[in-house]
């Protein structure tokens, strides 16, 4: 005899079964379980609300008009459908002769289940559509109602822009393209790169490189950064299949495929240099094996490791517990060198691998305790939320396991691997349900305190003391991240839409590097800021989040603070810059090991070179209010190609090959100013 459970007889007293073919026809549900026999509806979700090579052939409808506000859930990862159930759900609003879509999802619950959260307006309806893209098979799901709480007056509104020449296959990289350390739209085409290059603020002129060969797409990731060293970013490119590199010849006018044989189930892609020799290399999250880098040497050639498959490879994660999902390349333990996080899917927990330098990385999981579960995460946001000079940990939820906060315990007075804290409880991201592929950690109001963006069209608001506000942005979707107009506020881009943040008022400063010694990109530097707030610190980083590429330049937000009182840059390779007193809301360049040109001022007379691009000589404005020791010049490389001890006024540099140099002056007093400038024929 078939034992009947108490699930079974609350199922049979309670769910509903409906079957229910069209939009018109479909029947108002409330809070509650339902069942679905079978999914054999003759009208399709319209307009479908996923991007699939593959359209559904039928679908079961549902109406539901909330009789207050309220955030609902409505999902399969439930018991009653045990084992789960590979489902996908369309939600619209509008009529159903004019339906819009509104939330959607596919994956998020246990086993492939559908885990879909949206914020109900009392009396508009909303239209559910479940369709059979992966099976007709029935299944019961359940409608919840929870409290809705109404957001507080948004930190900062965003104007939005559709610019119909974006629309290059994947357009998920905003990085500079053209070496003038301005925010450029990159779009990624198979046998094209479309740049939108960043004139004026809000402004862009179009360049289309041809790109020959095959080339595996960013159908998962994108990362910048420049590996060759040439002064022009390169592209890796992260695919179900492989990883390919985009790099541009010496001038930027062209850009070769470089495409490796190896299989990898690419997730998140970076540029990183691991063993720290001053040359980019490349690591990709492997989903289904353990993962990949490839180094780089000195002539920009890849070799490529397994991590602990290869002789000699460092660990870098295996797949003893699970896929690998997205990789944050980060300091921290305040040590000078870069450790590896990464975010778990399907399960298992997080890992956090420790640099010890000589090519070991600890797996420290454990010791930290970032190492809970149940976890679903396809990224994390990692930075100094608490501004107290080490990194904390944001672990964003793409599925019902929720969000988790780790505060990092840092104490650098002793030699004990310190624990994480979790606090998720008290920081007012435990109640929230939203969930993401992508988080990403900017201050997005410039108000001092580091913001997180993710899941339900929200932003993560931080308002100090560990504690969140979410705030919805209803249409702006998350992607990638800079600024598109160069007014020091951060904006988006999602495909062919940018959101243009609106000024508040507050002050910024932004950084950009240009690496000698250390790689060209300072990727991995560490910079702290410091002022009446305390002290800020950011990390350089190529590929955050999940899939989208963001600015290498380097944003600071300072609130209503007028004044800042250092800088201090520290260089991957040791290296050590420190800018005293810079003006807020100002770009600053700076050059490994000087101060930028444009920093020295000497009785309100600036020191600059000129004329620049220049064919046979330079010249050096009010160099005679300088102690001068030396001029050097320097190759984008590092290397020195020209020393000067004397009559500093005009260097001769005929002899120089076409191409970009960097001209650094030391005084006798120690002091280092560098610029860079263009040697023509």
């Amino acid at each position: 005899m078939k034992k009947i459970t108490l699930l079974t007889i609350f199922l049979l007293k309670y769910c509903i079964s409906y079957t229910q073919d069209t939009c018109l026809t479909a029947p108002p549900i409330a809070q509650g379980f339902y069942t679905v026999t079978t999914v054999n509806g003759s009208q399709l979700p319209t307009p479908i609300c996923f991007t699939s090579a593959v359209n559904p052939t039928a679908a079961e409808w549902y109406t539901y008009t909330p009789s207050s506000n309220f955030n609902v859930t409505i999902t399969t990862d439930i018991a009653a459908n045990t084992p789960r159930v590979d489902t996908r759900i369309n939600v619209y609003n509008g009529t159903c002769n004019n339906l819009n879509c509104y939330a959607n999802d596919d994956d998020s619950g246990a086993n492939y289940s559908s885990v879909v959260n949206f914020v109900a307006t009392a009396g508009t309806t909303y239209y559910i559509a479940w369709d059979n893209r992966w099976t007709s098979n029935g299944f019961t799901f359940q409608l919840i109602e929870n409290t809705y709480t109404p957001p507080l007056p948004n930190p900062i509104n965003y104007t939005s822009q559709t610019i119909t020449t974006i629309n290059s296959t994947y357009n998920i990289c905003i990085v500079d393209m053209n070496n003038d350390y301005k925010d450029d739209i990159v779009g990624v085409s198979a046998n094209n790169l479309r740049v939108h290059n960043q004139t004026t603020p809000g402004n862009f002129s179009i360049s289309d490189f041809p790109i020959t060969g095959t080339s595996d797409m960013p159908s998962w990731s994108l990362a910048a950064g420049d590996f060759n060293r040439d002064g022009f970013n390169d592209l890796v490119l992260g695919s179900g299949s492989g990883l390919t590199f985009w790099k541009s010849n010496s001038t930027g006018t062209a850009y070769i495929n470089v495409n490796p044989t190896e299989y990898i189930f690419c997730q998140r892609t970076n540029f990183i240099d691991i063993n720290n020799d001053g040359n980019l290399d490349a690591f990709s999250c492997h989903d289904v094996a353990p993962n990949v880098y490839y180094l780089n040497n000195s002539s920009n050639t890849f070799t490529h490791f397994q991590s602990g498959v290869t002789p000699g490879s460092y660990n870098l994660g295996t797949l003893s517990s699970g896929g690998n999902y997205a990789s944050i390349w980060t300091d921290y333990d305040n040590d000078g060198d870069v450790d590896l996080f990464i975010s778990k899917c399907s399960g298992p927990p997080c890992e956090l691998h420790r640099n010890d330098g000589n090519g070991i990385f600890t797996n420290i999981s454990a010791i930290a305790q970032i190492n809970t579960t149940p976890v679903q995460s396809w990224s994390s946001a990692v930075a100094d939320f608490d501004n107290d000079g080490d990194m904390d940990i944001f672990v964003g939820a793409n599925g019902n396991s929720g969000h988790k906060y780790f505060l990092n315990n840092l104490d650098t007075s002793n030699n004990t691997e310190e624990a994480f804290s979790n606090i998720t409880a008290s920081t007012g991201i435990g109640t929230d349900t939203s969930i993401s592929r992508d988080y990403i950690a900017y201050d997005f109001d410039n108000d001092g305190k580091i913001d997180v963006m993710g899941g339900g069209n929200k932003i993560f608001f931080n308002q100090g003391n560990n504690n969140f506000a979410p705030t919805n942005y209803t249409g702006m979707s998350l992607g990638a991240i800079g600024d598109l107009n160069n007014d020091g506020y951060l904006d988006i881009a999602n495909n062919n839409k940018i959101f243009y943040a609106i000024p508040n008022g507050n002050n910024w400063i932004k950084i950009s590097l240009q690496g000698i010694q250390s790689n060209r990109n300072g990727i991995g530097a560490r910079i702290e800021i410091y002022g009446a707030w305390g002290k800020q610190i950011r990390d350089v980083r190529s590929g955050e989040g999940f899939q989208f590429m963001s600015t290498l330049n380097t944003h600071f937000g300072i609130g209503t603070a007028t004044q800042i009182s250092q800088i201090i840059i520290k260089w991957p390779s040791g290296t050590i810059d420190i800018i005293n007193n810079p003006n807020p809301n100002q770009t600053l360049h700076v050059i490994e090991g000087n101060y930028p040109l444009n920093q020295a001022t000497f009785d309100n007379n600036l020191v600059k070179i000129y004329p620049n691009p220049a064919s046979s000589t330079l010249q050096i404005t009010n160099i005679d209010k300088l102690s001068l020791k030396s001029i050097k010049i320097y190759s984008t490389n590092g290397k020195m190609i020209k020393e000067i001890i004397s009559n500093f006024e005009t260097i001769q540099i005929n002899e120089l090959q076409e191409g970009m140099y960097i001209l650094s002056i030391e005084t006798s007093e120690g002091r280092k100013f560098a610029e860079s400038f263009i040697k023509k024929n």
